[in-house]
């Protein structure tokens, strides 16, 4: 089990890296925008993004 959570744990780092190397000023001026929302805005990307990660997991799987 943690051989497939630390797989996980590096791949999302993998993706996570790649709109930084790839296109720096994108990813910097996206940063300003979330710097500049409301909490309650974050707060509906972060579940937003959970939701379609659960949704990912429920039809892989």
């Amino acid at each position: 089990m943690w051989d497939t959570l630390l797989l996980a744990f590096a791949l999302m780092l993998v993706i996570e890296g790649v709109l930084p190397f790839l296109m720096p000023g994108v990813w910097r001026e996206t940063f300003r925008k979330l710097i500049e929302a409301g909490d309650g805005q974050i707060r509906f990307i972060g579940l937003t993004s959970m939701l379609a990660g659960l949704l990912l997991l429920y039809f892989v799987n």
